[in-house]
């Protein structure tokens, strides 16, 4: 899979992707990530990337002509021999993330990922450029860099060969649309905490039954939406 960001911060993006499981993924070649300041596409001297909104208001909004120039140079480079890669936006304002998408989107070869600051992005670069919008909560950031991290994060580690063990990521909560199961490890008592008895009894059947009761109680607790769902 190849992967570009577009952003103002590339150092935000930087450090958590070239890190774990991230580093081991575009070491051995399993996706090709490509981090790109946005202010390299600007024609003026001074780099500027934003203006004052049209009609009044507060802040700044991000410009449409670096914008354009970027995403159709990477969708236009020979080098990628990709077509049609995804043009996500990641905006408060988007279809929320969740492991569902991260599955839909890690089936795409090429995605090409904008990230807005200020008060956003010109709307004609939705209307005319962008695939999907996507938001990773319902609350704000600073800028959509802190957001293409944790996309990116959620979609690679589902690519074959990422994580040490193929069912790895089929056993994430969410992936079945429940809660993962509390998992415990060495020692099997601690401070007079013992492991349920269940998981040393080597009885694989009765482990996974007691893990699936788990993962409903954990899911009715603490997010009873995903049951109603």
């Amino acid at each position: 899979m190849k992967i570009d960001i577009l952003t103002l911060f590339p150092e935000i993006c930087r450090a958590p992707l070239s890190e774990s499981m991230m580093k081991r993924a575009q070491e051995n070649g399993i996706v090709d990530l490509r981090i790109h300041n946005l202010r390299d596409w600007t024609t003026d001297k001074h780099h500027v990337v934003d203006d004052a909104p049209f009609g009044g208001g507060q802040g700044m909004v991000m410009k449409p002509e670096p914008i354009f120039a970027a995403v159709e140079e990477l969708k236009a480079n020979p080098k990628s021999q990709i077509p049609n890669p995804k043009i996500i936006f990641m905006s408060p304002a988007g279809r929320r993330f969740d492991q569902k998408l991260a599955h839909e989107l890690a089936q795409n070869r090429h995605l090409i990922i904008i990230c807005g600051h200020y008060e956003g992005i010109d709307h004609r670069v939705i209307e005319h450029l962008v695939d999907l919008e996507i938001s990773i909560g319902d609350y704000v950031l600073t800028n959509g860099a802190i957001a293409a991290v944790v996309l990116v994060d959620a979609v690679v580690r589902l690519l074959p060969g990422v994580l040490g063990h193929e069912q790895a990521a089929a056993d994430d909560s969410f992936s079945s649309g429940l809660l993962e199961a509390p998992q415990y490890t060495r020692p099997a008592e601690f401070r007079g905490w013992k492991v349920p008895e269940v998981l040393l009894s080597g009885n694989h059947a009765e482990i996974a039954n007691w893990r699936k009761e788990q993962a409903l109680k954990r899911t009715r607790e603490n997010r009873p939406d995903l049951l109603r769902e």
